[in-house]
């Protein structure tokens, strides 16, 4: 019997790059031009994964519907734009880990909320436009996670059988969405998670507290065997 191709899928923000210091850099900017005291940098990660509208929730205690708001999100955007990659990097060890996919000639991917006019520029400032195989978008679904439409999007244009593939992320949406795509999932203990959340609640299959750790269960699957059910090391 055919082994199904199978692919490994990356949320972006906390799971595969560490973008949380251009963030809070950009949030305490933008306070200080306000004449505000800056945020410190643990609160400002945890509420990355929410996008910019929880980030300007956050810094300036504006619900969204406030007539400053949008001015605020607007200029937060614009500043971030600018300062894209100053200091996001891969998490550590994620390179090793992408490495590793690729030698064994598992393509990887990406299904984000990030806009593309951001994702696109990121990966390429790191280096890894070339190499990811899938970048999927806002832009490019008309449902976004938790719906599973970006992930069978992804698995689609890889030519992968979702049920022979995983999905990454840190935020309980990723692995709903992973679980509705009907693809084993892994939550990425190492990034941004909810503050009060509890990930052993979510569902997944496998928490990986590092890079390492999720290298070491890929390798641990049967490679002869497709990735359905539940499987823990």
């Amino acid at each position: 019997m055919t082994t199904p191709r199978r692919a490994v899928l990356f949320d972006l923000d906390g799971t595969l790059i560490d973008t949380a210091p251009d963030f809070h850099a950009c949030i305490n900017r933008l306070r200080q031009q306000e004449s505000l005291p800056p945020l410190d940098f643990d609160t400002v990660r945890s509420e990355v994964s929410n996008g910019g509208s929880a980030m300007i929730q956050l810094a300036f205690g504006l619900a969204k519907t406030d007539p400053g708001f949008q001015p605020l999100l607007q200029r937060l955007l614009d500043l971030y734009s600018h300062h894209i990659a100053d200091h996001s990097r891969l998490f550590d060890r994620m390179e090793a880990l992408l490495c590793w996919l690729e030698q064994r000639h598992w393509p990887w991917g990406i299904v984000t909320n990030k806009p593309e006019r951001f994702a696109r520029p990121l990966l390429r400032a790191l280096n890894l436009d070339r190499r990811c195989s899938a970048l999927i978008c806002p832009e490019q679904v008309r449902h976004t996670k938790p719906d599973p439409e970006g992930l069978l999007l992804a698995c689609a244009r890889l030519r992968c059988q979702p049920a022979a593939s995983v999905y990454v992320g840190d935020h309980p949406r990723d692995i709903e969405a992973g679980k509705n795509a009907g693809m084993m999932t892994a939550t990425a203990l190492f990034g941004y998670l909810p503050q009060n959340s509890d990930p052993g609640r979510w569902g997944a299959d496998y928490a990986a507290t590092s890079a390492t750790a999720l290298q070491a269960w890929l390798a641990s699957i049967d490679p002869s065997q497709p990735l359905t059910g539940t499987e823990h090391v």
